[in-house]
């Protein structure tokens, strides 16, 4: 197994194909999904040919992927994904920071533990100088993971929406973090 990064107790590695199933579980979760598609149900086919080639994509400014399959490292339980994904295919400036995790990682402080090794390994080694992260403004927990992250609240906006889902009519905030903010507080 090829590790991308290490944190105390996660190990953040590459999607395979032997994944399908563990994704199918997570994104079949109403309670994973409430904020993404209000909870309703995954295929597997869908995940195995839109999900799945979505994380197994190279990044040419990166040299390598955007999301990493999260395990606990102690056990190597599945735990879910991280995003770390530049917004330009072919620049690193911008990266759109992102987690799923399946409900027994929740409350936990894996997500704040992986957002924050993410985010030094992109200012440190990835060339990244902004680091973006978006949610339903009623997506309390996922807000709280991005300021403890070191985000700042940037915005409120209303996205999108094609099918409404609960929360949804609130819309939706963006956080920030850039290298100068982050350099300060090192």
């Amino acid at each position: 197994m090829r590790v991308f990064l290490e944190t105390e107790r996660l190990v953040l590695r590459p999607f395979t194909a032997a994944d399908t199933d563990r994704l199918f579980a997570l994104d079949d979760d109403p309670e994973v999904m409430r904020f993404i598609n209000g909870g309703a149900p995954a295929g597997l086919e869908a995940v195995r040919t839109r999900v799945l080639p979505r994380l197994l994509h190279d990044h040419p400014c990166f040299g390598t992927r955007g999301y990493w399959a999260a395990e606990e490292k102690a056990t190597g339980a599945f735990l879910g994904w991280f995003e770390f994904r530049p917004l330009d295919e072919h620049g690193p400036a911008v990266v759109e920071l992102g987690y799923r995790l399946n409900q027994a990682a929740w409350g936990r402080g894996y997500a704040t533990e992986g957002s924050l090794a993410l985010i030094d390994k992109g200012f440190t080694d990835l060339g990244v100088d902004r680091v973006t992260a978006n949610t339903m403004t009623v997506n309390a927990r996922s807000r709280r993971v991005m300021e403890k992250s070191g985000l700042s609240f940037l915005r409120n906006f209303t996205g999108n929406w094609p099918d409404a889902i609960p929360g949804s009519e609130h819309g939706e905030v963006e956080y920030e973090l850039t290298r100068a903010v982050w350099e300060q507080r090192r």
